[in-house]
């Protein structure tokens, strides 16, 4: 037991609400080596969040014990916490207080002398990039710097043992990279042992073991390359002339013998249940020529495997009475157009001379790190923020002249869904109905859709505010169709949620890209910017680069990096940005 970090025997933990017991964790065993870094991976529901919180004392176990660092958790809790550290999902950072400040703060929290204080601010700092913002706000921080801030906090006095849950969330690919080397740098000199949950499974490749977790039971742990090596002979690229990547994704999705589909580039990745390729003649009538060659197996490929053979968390293809149906207007129409927007906060320019044109039908992308200005971009898109200069045509209506009309064409999904926590689903639908001038029979009929389409019949009485995070997104989607929108907005609409439900969640926008409906969206899962058409990356509030998907991964294609990555693109293209201005200053 003193060899490893963290060992559960036997442990189980249940929470009761609504007169409902939800078991979290069931006879859990598993064991985390020292010194290194355990990815913990799993859907939502898993119980990832609850094995952490019982891991520092936060929970007590219904049964079995937890050893941290040889304490027992249960008999020590205070002792644990004062040698484990533990960072939250949500930073655990006091907004109103000073980067500074929360420092101070948690070094005396964590008994650090104020002798050592200055060297290891100065480290941590350096270390976070975040020296020249000591004096800021944390509430002015953009998300990736808040995350670096909290982890900076966790680490003022260097833990044995450090808990991450789900760091890189709703952050920028750059900001991640800079975490990981925060998180690893710490591994090597200072011997710490880590556990990090992420719903990013390319991190688990990075991670030096995983356990995979499901509805509170843990279905493996192993290396990543144990995992995905059964895969070899499993996975394949398909591409076909004639037919859209949208449209090649749902047929082959459908194909039996085939248990994922995802879009990859320019071509669609293919996960089988078998060793070899199913028939896909049925694919290959009337598309031309189709290719198919094997492709690498990835954790992420064994991941969508595995959970397909478990109860409740297969995914399954929508059907199509579960996606909306939309008139399809002219594909070449531009139902938006942006010349030199900008937005100005007093002297500040949160976004500057900002262009570009959407079409109809298309799925277009805004991307950038933290505080590029997407967001604020999306607002005056939408007519929620008033536009500083520049010119800004949505549906052919100027919204600085009509807003309120066209905001009437636009449905709109925000970061944190914009749902109200304290009513229920039927509640939350009834009031967006209403919000969209719906008529009463109309009302009925859109909601009845909704419940249907989006499976929520289950959940109708149930508190927005107690709906897992798959279902809150299934829900905010639901509510931003009601009034049958002509464009939507969707803002980093999938971050936190497990790739089963952002697999459900993309299905449904590439049906209705495929009705006609256009699409804005802003993400920072690198591997959705394929499913756009065309895009632009932003950095402090300007266009870097616009265009498909092939044209930004073209421009950093070598002899040495035959293939680039979308996140080779995004992470190139920034730091060609920030060495400019380095050049210039």
């Amino acid at each position: 037991m003193a060899a490893a970090a963290l060992v559960f025997e036997g442990v189980s933990k249940a929470f009761n609400a609504v007169g409902q017991t939800s078991k979290a964790l069931q006879s859990v065993d598993i064991s985390i080596q020292a010194g290194k870094v355990t990815g913990l991976i799993g859907p939502d529901g898993a119980g990832k969040t609850t094995l952490m919180r019982l891991a520092v004392g936060l929970l007590l176990p219904d049964a079995g014990t937890i050893h941290a660092l040889g304490i027992d958790v249960v008999e020590k809790p205070l002792e644990v916490q004062s040698s484990v550290g533990y960072m939250p999902q949500r930073f655990g950072l006091y907004e109103d207080l000073s980067v500074q400040e929360n420092l101070d703060l948690y070094a005396d929290l964590q008994g650090v002398a104020r002798s050592e204080r200055s060297a290891r601010y100065q480290e941590l700092m350096h270390m976070t990039g975040l020296a020249p913002f000591t004096g800021r706000l944390a509430s002015r921080l953009s998300g990736g710097m808040k995350q670096k801030l909290g982890l900076a906090c966790t680490l003022v006095r260097p833990p044995r043992l450090l808990l991450l849950d789900e760091p890189t969330v709703g952050v920028d690919p750059v900001s991640r990279r800079e975490l990981w080397s925060i998180v690893y740098r710490q591994v090597r000199q200072q011997g710490m042992s880590v556990l990090l949950s992420t719903a990013y499974l390319d991190e688990a490749e990075r991670c030096d073991e995983v356990i995979l977790m499901h509805a509170g039971r843990p279905l493996g742990q192993g290396r990543p390359a144990s995992f995905s090596a059964p895969m070899r002979g499993r996975t394949f690229h398909v591409s076909a002339q004639g037919l859209g990547k949208r449209s090649l994704q749902s047929r082959l999705s459908l194909v039996p013998g085939i248990i994922d589909a995802i879009i990859e580039g320019e071509q669609v990745r293919i996960v089988t249940a078998t060793t070899g390729l199913p028939d896909l003649s049925a694919i290959a009538t009337g598309t031309g020529i189709l290719h198919t060659q094997p492709a690498e197996p990835l954790f992420e490929d064994a991941f969508i495997a595995r959970l397909k053979h478990e109860p409740g968390a297969g995914y399954e293809p929508l059907t199509a009475e579960q996606l909306p149906a939309v008139p399809v207007a002219a594909a070449d129409d531009i139902v938006i157009e942006v010349h030199a927007l900008q937005r100005r906060f007093g002297d500040f320019y949160a976004v500057k001379g900002v262009s570009f044109n959407v079409r109809q039908g298309e799925v277009f992308g805004l991307l950038g790190a933290n505080g590029a200005g997407k967001s604020t971009t999306f607002r005056m898109l939408c007519g929620l923020l008033p536009v500083s200069a520049g010119e800004v045509q949505v549906a052919g209506l100027d919204l600085r002249r009509a807003a309120a009309s066209a905001r009437a064409r636009l449905g709109y999904m925000a970061q944190r869904f914009s749902l109200y926590a304290d009513l229920t689903v039927l509640q939350n639908l009834r009031f967006f109905s209403s919000a969209y001038g719906l008529d009463r029979a109309h009302s009925k009929q859109r909601i009845a859709w909704a419940l249907e389409a989006f499976e929520l019949e289950n959940y109708a009485n149930a508190s927005s505010r107690d709906l897992p995070l798959g279902f809150k997104q299934r829900l905010a989607m639901a509510a931003a169709l009601l009034h049958e929108p002509d464009i939507l907005f969707l803002d980093e609409p999938t971050s936190g949620v497990d790739p089963l439900a952002r697999r459900e969640f993309w299905q449904r926008i590439n049906a209705l890209a495929e009705s006609g409906v256009t699409v804005l969206v802003t993400t920072h899962f690198m591997d959705e910017a394929n499913y756009c058409d065309r895009l632009v990356i932003m950095a402090e509030g300007e266009v870097l680069a616009e265009g498909t998907p092939a044209d930004m991964k073209a421009r950093f294609r070598s002899d040495s990096h035959p293939d680039p990555t979308m996140e080779d693109a995004f992470i190139g293209l920034i730091e060609a940005h920030e060495a400019g201005r380095e050049a210039v200053a």
